[in-house]
């Protein structure tokens, strides 16, 4: 077959795709509730969160087999809802891109394009790694934790990216070939397991952290705070940092145990840096401000008398990089590592979650699918919640998306059953973040990827491996954690 027809054929499907959606979302539009199902419980399903349901499958379909962008789809689906009369466009609009969401993403953004710019994430990795040995188990050791600790401030996108350069230009310097060596397979899987580790720790970490704490806010008002988060995040995500480095070593145990170059050539490395630059040294004092800002914004609150969003520092830090005279780098530059494709994703999903809360269809959902969950132990309870997300984050092939479907189902849940909305949002959003399984989660996994060091099957069968080993964990942290404040 040409490439012509090849074409053809993949246009003609993608459209199929869109006609079969919308065919769906028409007749959910159009028909009436049937009375067999319109009540399950104490949720009722009206001709709005019929509709609602019915952009969703839509949406769903697109985002599954990817006959459009993501981010086109979502704005799709913001469109249809208003065509569909669920609520004014205005109205739709002002939910999700009215949300200060948006500045808490461009700010970190902007931090990390300046990390990343100034070489001073470079460095930064560098010098950990100087300190973990000429030996492959400790350099895998090392990746991992060094990604976890970065990423717990930056994206950990962004972290990905600085590592996966590293990690090629050791297995290049030791001769190993894409594809043909389990010590490559682990080091660039490593490179995106770390970053995912520390992506779960901080609301900075990974997209669908701040997503959860818009949704919480906005539908049952629980401000959570940076801290607040930390609680549950940082001594989950350092719990399993040896349970993940364990499996990549069992799932793809080193050919060698050693690196050809000694331990003191690797420190050397590290010596041979040129010193801290002058925007090294601004973009050090300006991400140092941004942490104490986040940690100390409790304290800011009283003595200010306003309320400090997680939004508010970092815009205010990555702000100041572009005032006279603070940095060389140009806002040009810098606007080319900010996924605007990424931030019109959360800001449509945020939209089509809002509106499956406000017509009633999410609790219906959540009623319907868990509302059996309520008599569980707290800690099965848990359990259940983290297994069930990482199962659907398997086809919903997105951490955003995720976030975005499961989320708002999961706040809904806790009303409808009597539970706090925190006891099933907040394990639901960390293992949104846990992109172990696929590839195509998150672009975290993309970036080693595309080094050609492991197959979409080796991460697959190794993330669900890490997946089932952590997934206790991470229960057993935010029971324990959530006993400790009177959350279980």
């Amino acid at each position: 077959m040409s490439s012509a027809s090849e074409n053809g054929s993949s246009v003609a499907r993608r459209w199929a795709v869109i006609a079969v959606g919308f065919a769906i979302a028409l007749t959910a539009r159009l028909l009436p509730v049937p009375a067999s199902i319109a009540t399950v419980g104490d949720a009722t399903l009206t001709g709005d969160g019929l509709a609602a349901m019915g952009i969703l499958l839509f949406t769903l379909l697109l985002w599954l087999t990817e006959a459009v962008p993501f981010h086109i789809t979502g704005l799709v689906a913001v469109v249809m809802m208003a065509l569909f009369r669920i609520e004014s466009f205005a109205s739709i609009i002002s939910i999700g891109f009215g949300n200060h969401i948006v500045a808490f993403f461009i700010g970190v953004l902007v931090l990390s394009s300046f990390i990343s710019r100034s070489g001073l994430g470079n460095r930064i990795s560098v010098l950990l790694l100087s300190r973990t040995g000429n030996s492959t188990a400790g350099i895998l050791f090392g990746f991992v934790s060094v990604g976890a600790l970065i990423s717990m401030w930056i994206t950990d996108v962004a972290v990905a990216a600085m590592l996966m350069p590293l990690g090629v230009t050791i297995l290049k310097e030791e001769g190993i070939k894409p594809l043909e060596s389990n010590f490559g397979r682990a080091l660039m899987i490593s490179c995106a397991w770390g970053p995912i580790v520390g992506g779960i720790m901080t609301p900075a970490g990974a997209g669908p952290n701040p997503i959860a704490i818009g949704f919480l806010a906005d539908m049952v008002g629980v401000e959570l705070t940076f801290l607040g988060w930390m609680l549950y995040g940082v001594p989950a995500g350092i719990l399993i940092i040896v349970p993940v480095w364990a499996v990549l070593m069992l799932m793809f145990r080193p050919e060698i145990s050693h690196l050809k170059k000694t331990r003191e050539e690797m420190h050397e490395e590290y010596r041979k840096l040129p010193p801290m630059g002058r925007e090294e040294r601004v973009t050090l004092w300006l991400f140092a401000l941004t942490v104490a800002l986040w940690l100390g914004s409790p304290l800011l609150e009283s003595v200010l008398g306003i309320s400090i969003p997680i939004s508010m520092p970092v815009l205010l830090t990555a702000s100041v990089f572009f005032f006279p005279g603070v940095s060389d780098t140009a806002w040009s530059s810098v606007e080319k590592d900010i996924s605007w494709s990424s931030i019109v994703l959360i800001l449509s999903g945020i939209s089509l979650g809002m509106m499956l809360y406000k017509t009633g269809a999410a609790e219906w959902l959540a009623v319907a699918t868990l509302g059996g969950i309520a008599g569980l132990h707290p800690f099965l309870l848990v359990l259940l919640v983290v297994l069930i997300v990482s199962f659907i984050k398997i086809f919903l092939s997105s951490n955003t998306v995720t976030a975005t479907i499961m989320i708002p189902i999961m706040i809904t849940l806790a009303g409808a059953v009597g539970l706090d909305a925190l006891s099933v949002t907040m394990p639901a959003a960390i293992t949104a973040s846990m992109a172990f399984i696929m590839v195509t989660s998150s672009p975290t996994n993309v970036i080693p990827y595309t080094a050609g060091y492991f197959s979409i099957r080796d991460f697959a069968v190794g993330g669900v491996i890490v997946s089932a080993v952590i997934a206790p964990i991470v229960a057993a942290v935010i029971y324990v954690v959530g006993m400790l404040t009177g959350l279980y």
